[in-house]
């Protein structure tokens, strides 16, 4: 990854986030934020995103960014205080925070954070004081190392979201994650989501999941680790986790979708899921 560039993956994200703003109401989740982070120069990636046949990627962006926000909530009115994005890319949580005594850590790889932070400045964004960056290579530095170096206190509970990243990791990389959350005190949780076994698809579903693999590889960015909820369920047991949750499209389409006039919902067939852990 160059200097100054960020991850492709997570542009993308961005854009189908930003696309669900102009496209939908009521929106799933609301952020004023992501069309000015962005500017300009994206104007078709927008057109495209906006598209009926990617419908259901925006909303299930939104969905999942919306469901990890939601837990998030819950553990602040639980008592915790730290909330840890992982793999932060675009995302724009801390610049619309509405939880004063929660401290942000964005952990990214350097140049995707150097981007971010350059789109900021442009886009008159401040940084707020309760955020901290930290950059970090999941793959060759441990994240225990890289919170404690940034000031992120590990003798209290955290809750940390992790979206779109767990599909491009090694399972040495998820594993070691995992293994750092799983330590912390009770109450710490974890939202991310995962992609399915692609052999578990259904004939429908599977040149969907193919010709997204195509695209994400040839961004430089391949999928490398795939779960049944089974095998997931097993994962986060290992590492310590004592409560699981896992959120098919059909739970997310009852808790976000239901009763639209606008007809949006996701796929029942979906690629992947999201999982919910709490130590």
């Amino acid at each position: 990854m160059q200097t100054g560039r960020a991850s492709k993956t997570a542009l993308r994200v961005a854009i189908r986030r930003a696309a669900h703003q102009l496209m939908e109401e009521p929106r799933i989740l609301h952020d004023p934020v992501v069309l000015r982070l962005l500017g300009t120069g994206f104007e078709r990636d927008l057109e495209r995103a906006s598209h009926k046949v990617a419908r259901d990627f925006r909303g299930f962006m939104a969905a999942r960014s919306r469901y990890a926000e939601d837990l998030l909530a819950k553990a602040v009115a639980a008592g915790v205080e730290q909330y840890v994005v992982l793999g932060a890319g675009l995302d724009t949580f801390a610049y619309r925070n509405p939880h004063r005594t929660v401290r942000v850590f964005e952990v990214d790889f350097p140049a995707t954070q150097e981007w971010k932070r350059a789109k900021l400045a442009e886009a008159k964004i401040m940084e707020p004081e309760n955020v901290t960056f930290v950059p970090l290579d999941f793959e060759h530095h441990t994240i225990a190392q890289g919170l404690a170096d940034a000031g992120f206190d590990a003798r209290k509970p955290a809750f940390f979201g992790w979206l779109g990243v767990v599909p491009y990791l090694t399972r040495a990389a998820f594993r070691a994650t995992l293994g750092a959350i799983g330590r912390l005190p009770a109450g710490s949780g974890v939202c991310f989501d995962y992609a399915l076994d692609p052999e578990t698809l259904s004939l429908a579903r599977r040149p969907v999941f193919d010709a997204l693999a195509a695209r994400v590889a040839a961004a430089g960015e391949p999928f490398r680790i795939f779960f049944t909820p089974e095998e997931l369920e097993a994962e986060l047991r290992r590492a310590g986790f004592t409560r699981v949750e896992q959120t098919d499209s059909d739970r997310l389409n009852e808790l976000y979708f239901h009763g639209r006039s606008d007809g949006l919902k996701l796929s029942a067939e979906a690629l992947g899921m999201l999982a919910a852990a709490w130590v």
